[in-house]
């Protein structure tokens, strides 16, 4: 599983992909989407959110 980001809430400004370190956040449309397989659930993203759009992953 992987973080993941609510395109209701997010509102593309990219903060999300400036603090990840494995390159897995992508813009895809008019907003960010996380690779799954790239994805190392670190949660950096998580924190920079200021929209809190992303979640952590359900297990």
């Amino acid at each position: 599983m992987a973080y993941t980001i609510d395109p209701e809430k997010c509102t593309a400004c990219g903060s999300c992909a400036e603090v990840c370190s494995d390159d897995a956040i992508k813009l895809a449309g008019s907003a960010y989407k996380i690779d799954a397989t790239l994805c190392a659930e670190c949660g950096a993203c998580a924190g920079a959110c200021p929209n809190d759009a992303i979640s952590a992953p359900s297990y």
